[in-house]
């Protein structure tokens, strides 16, 4: 099929929206205050974990998104780390974590010391599904003194970790009544969605923390870095606390009072990520233009559907995704390769997380739906950037 008709066809629709770039899958663009900012950090000597642009990231971040704090973090998988030991999860409890996920997701719950359990997400949303969670609650869960357990394992179910894949909200509203019917503590994984909403709320607000990426591909970057946010000050100041090896604060002694992290983030960091900020709600614009485009390109179903944002929800259309149609699976490879051997850098899905070595063996509900999404989606450049060039098919 290498150089069959329909590959040839789907390239051209592809360089129909990339034109001749040679942007990766998602490059960041530095137009704003970027230098200006990291040179006047630089000048004033605190390029580390204390200086002025940390505390001004962290406020822009929470004007933003209207959470009552925010907490700058060294990269998003120590956020979601710190987030868990945060809310109270302990080394030997079962973390709910959906299939389909960067595996960062699944590493932050062996990081505290608990185990990933596995579960299914929706066709429409690609997020945990909560009525198959329920379902599978009901099969391999007990409730005991108000707490639940799997009856399999014998080990507590403390914790759901929601994700918004792709930048897209997940039924984070379903999932929070579910939480909270079993007591689950929430956090939320919206590493991929800064500039998201269900309603009028942000994601990450849903849960008791929520945790952003800046890594170099995310919708703004700060080189590396994420950040925890939160509608509770108390657990605010928990985290800014252990966030920073758990010091108590003193004029020249080092005394702490708990195991800490040096997960704070460097003020250099947070320089590039204030300029960012100023310039978030024009990048997420234009990804969403970007959809538009995609849409267009790809409309009558030849291949399949370009993902959208769900009913009653704003994405920010971080990564564009082609999911093939069904009888297209078996193509997925080749289209790929075929494209990547042209020079554009297309990807597919995560493989699902209960696949790879380190975690086959961990609990895990039928997980039929990520199955079928990693068989058939495409990941498209998306690169804000694409939006720039003359779009002839402008629907």
């Amino acid at each position: 099929m290498t150089n069959s008709p329909a590959v040839v066809d789907f390239l051209d629709r592809l360089r129909l929206v990339t034109g001749s770039s040679t942007a990766g899958l998602h490059e960041p663009e530095f137009r704003g205050n970027e230098s200006r900012y990291v040179t006047e950090c630089i000048d004033s000597g605190y390029v580390s974990s204390v200086g002025e642009f940390v505390t001004r990231f962290e406020q822009s971040i929470t004007q933003y998104v209207g959470s009552a704090s925010t907490v700058a973090i060294v990269n998003g998988t120590a956020a979601l780390h710190l987030a868990l030991l945060a809310v109270g999860v302990r080394p030997g409890d079962e973390v709910l974590v959906p299939a389909l996920s960067f595996v960062a997701t699944a590493n932050a719950v062996s990081h505290a010391g608990a185990i990933p359990h596995f579960v299914d997400v929706e066709e429409e949303r690609w997020g945990i599904d909560a009525s198959a969670l329920r379902e599978h609650i009901a099969a391999i869960g007990i409730v005991r003194d108000g707490n639940l357990y799997n009856r399999t394992t014998e080990r507590p179910i403390t914790a759901i970790i929601p994700m918004h894949t792709l930048g897209h909200p997940c039924a984070v509203a379903d999932l929070t009544e579910l939480a909270d019917e079993f007591g689950l503590l929430m956090v939320e994984d919206a590493a991929e969605s800064l500039g998201s909403t269900v309603g009028e709320l942000y994601t990450g607000l849903f849960g008791r923390l929520g945790v952003f990426s800046f890594n170099g591909n995310k919708t703004i970057t700060t080189g590396g870095g994420g950040a925890i946010v939160t509608k509770d000050e108390k657990l605010a100041g928990l985290v800014r606390h252990l966030s920073t090896t758990a010091r108590i604060s003193h004029p020249y002694e080092f005394d702490h009072d708990a195991v800490g992290y040096n997960y704070r983030m460097p003020n250099i960091n947070a320089a590039l990520g204030l300029a960012q900020m100023e310039q978030l709600p024009n990048l997420v614009d234009r990804q969403r233009k970007l959809f538009k485009r995609y849409n267009h390109v790809f409309s009558g179903g030849e291949f399949g559907e370009v993902h959208r944002e769900p009913l009653g929800a704003r994405s920010n259309y971080w990564l564009q995704a082609l999911k093939l149609r069904s009888d297209r699976r078996a193509n997925k490879s080749v289209l790929i390769e075929s494209s990547v051997d042209a020079g554009i850098p297309v990807r597919p899905l995560w493989k699902p997380l209960n696949t790879l070595s380190p975690y086959i063996s961990h609990p895990s509900s039928r997980t039929a739906v990520a199955n079928d999404l990693y068989e058939r989606v495409i990941c498209l450049p998306s690169s804000a950037s694409l939006t720039e060039r003359d779009f002839p098919l402008e629907a």
